[in-house]
């Protein structure tokens, strides 16, 4: 086992995963647990655990959390390296192929056609995020007592200080997260 081969691994799972970052669950197993037996099924366990516990992408942590694992700092630098390099390379390719092509004209209507679909996405993201903070779901609950009030009234606090103020959206979410904190230990 040497630093090349954690690059190697987790440059294929990056290469492979598409689909989110449970999509590379299955391929960080196969390639890290069943074939090079680097981790036990239980470290396996506890990696997805801590990848899903902390920010970012699945993939991204559990490559550190390997290649910490097996080298420490050198190889969850190499491995993330490994892991994000793909996007890195087929991100900077479609941006050339972008710049050079972008005035032909499907791939102005191809974007131009995308565009609303990707807006749809978002405002259904973010429909979805409001309805878990209001009713504690994914979907409208029955009746006005299925409603967090506090939730309520910190999203309509920071999309009116977003609105209004044009405020900063960062200092807007920590904002609402120090009010949440005060709130809900004080209640």
């Amino acid at each position: 086992m040497s630093l090349l081969e954690l690059f190697k691994a987790f440059f294929q799972i990056g290469m492979f995963s598409f689909g989110g970052g449970m999509a590379a669950i299955p391929l960080v197993q196969e390639g890290i647990v069943a074939q090079r037996g680097w981790l036990s099924m239980t470290q396996f366990t506890d990696l997805i655990t801590i990848a899903e516990m902390t920010p970012g992408p699945i993939a991204v942590n559990s490559a550190t959390f390997v290649g910490m694992q097996l080298f420490g700092l050198p190889g969850a630098i190499v491995a993330t390296a490994g892991c994000i390099l793909p996007s890195i390379i087929l991100v900077s390719i479609l941006a050339v192929a972008y710049s050079k092509y972008k005035e032909i004209f499907w791939i102005k209507g191809a974007l131009n056609g995308l565009r609303p679909a990707v807006v749809a996405l978002i405002a259904s993201a973010g429909i979805t995020i409001l309805f878990l903070v209001v009713f504690g779901t994914s979907k409208v609950m029955d009746g006005i007592e299925s409603i967090n009030v506090i939730g309520f009234l910190l999203f309509a606090a920071g999309f009116f200080v977003l609105r209004k103020w044009k405020f900063s959206p960062i200092k807007t979410m920590l904002l609402c997260g120090l009010c949440g904190g005060i709130f809900y230990s004080v209640l």
